[in-house]
């Protein structure tokens, strides 16, 4: 029987990384096939792992020595642990030990914002490195977030000097009908997700503050067209439900000293039937050109509940299900027909 031992500074960290009815300890135990105990010592506490497999033993001792350094800051999301024991498992530790060094900014609260997954770290490092960077995939990896964050950073350092966020005014799925008030007032539905994450930034006040001087302008996508956006951090979110035309233009609305970030997912389109998606076009036109970086998630960069993670897999699997059904069927009708007179 091999056994390892890892130390931690208190009982608050060591629940930290055990999770609720020890559900984190378990999930590792389950992974690894190994026995994770706890007891108190009079430095903090003592986890021993077990197992007959000195190097399941040893991967599980390097998932806890990862959670050890994240418990010692807050409480660590359920995803987490099953992407610290993935990454583990595949041999990618390396890479976990870059988000370290991730932090992008500070929330008003003092909270930092880092990368939580590789993806998302290559994604800023992208955002770093070029001038028009276009994040793809599914819902809950953080794509506008991080972008915010990069904005919000790039005017701090005054690498900028405005914040430009906008989106298409396109329905998901409802007819919302007539919207009261104001301009501002009937356009705030579609761009809320683009406040949420300024508020998280900056605080309300200082927000509503830069909002007025206008160093923060959200508007729709229809708003910018004519436009010259120089010295401008611009985000287009939601870039699936833009139309070839739309997304042409907005690319085109690039400045001296700018820089553009594009997100969407592709699987999440809006636009009515029979309609193309722009950023499903773009992604294929300016593949190649230099200083433009396409960076695509996967569903392992989802930080949302980790039942997301598996409706995103579960939308997968149905989908080439239905490609592969509708192709099938396109061969037996093409397999049929009766070749042509001469």
């Amino acid at each position: 029987m091999h056994k390892e031992i890892i130390h931690t500074a208190s009982s608050e960290v060591t629940a930290r990384i055990f999770g609720v009815c020890d559900a984190y300890a378990k999930e590792i135990e389950s992974a690894f096939g190994v026995d994770i105990k706890n007891r108190a010592t009079a430095d903090g506490d003592a986890i021993t792992i077990t197992g007959a497999d000195a190097e399941n033993v040893r991967l599980a001792a390097e998932v806890l020595r990862c959670l050890r350094e994240e418990a010692a800051e807050s409480e660590i999301p359920e995803q987490r642990v099953s992407y610290v024991v993935g990454m583990i498992r595949d041999g990618q530790s390396t890479h976990l030990a870059a988000l370290d060094d991730s932090t992008v900014c500070l929330t008003s609260r003092g909270k930092p914002i880092k990368a939580k997954t590789v993806g998302q770290k290559q994604y800023i490092d992208a955002i770093k490195n070029n001038t028009v960077v276009f994040g793809v995939g599914p819902a809950g990896t953080g794509k506008t977030f991080l972008a915010v964050a990069m904005a919000v950073k790039a005017l701090r350092a005054k690498e900028v000097s405005r914040i430009i966020l906008t989106r298409p005014a396109i329905e998901a799925g409802e007819k919302l009908g007539f919207l009261p008030g104001d301009l501002q007032s009937k356009i705030d539905p579609y761009l809320r997700p683009l406040y949420d994450a300024l508020y998280e930034m900056m605080g309300a006040e200082n927000y509503g503050k830069l909002l007025e001087k206008q160093v923060i302008e959200i508007a729709p996508l229809a708003y910018m067209r004519g436009r010259t956006l120089d010295d401008s951090f611009i985000i287009l979110d939601e870039a699936q439900n833009c139309t070839p035309e739309q997304m042409k233009m907005f690319l085109t609305r690039l400045g001296f000293q700018s820089k553009a970030i594009v997100t969407g997912d592709l699987t999440q389109t809006d636009l009515p039937t029979g309609t193309k998606s722009g950023l499903a076009a773009a992604v294929k036109i300016v593949a190649g050109i230099p200083d433009i970086k396409i960076h695509y998630f996967t569903d392992r960069d989802v930080v949302r509940h980790k039942l997301v993670q598996k409706i995103i897999l579960a939308y997968e699997r149905y989908e080439r299900e239905q490609s592969r059904t509708r192709e099938q069927t396109r061969s037996a009708k093409g397999g049929g027909r009766k070749p042509r007179e001469k």
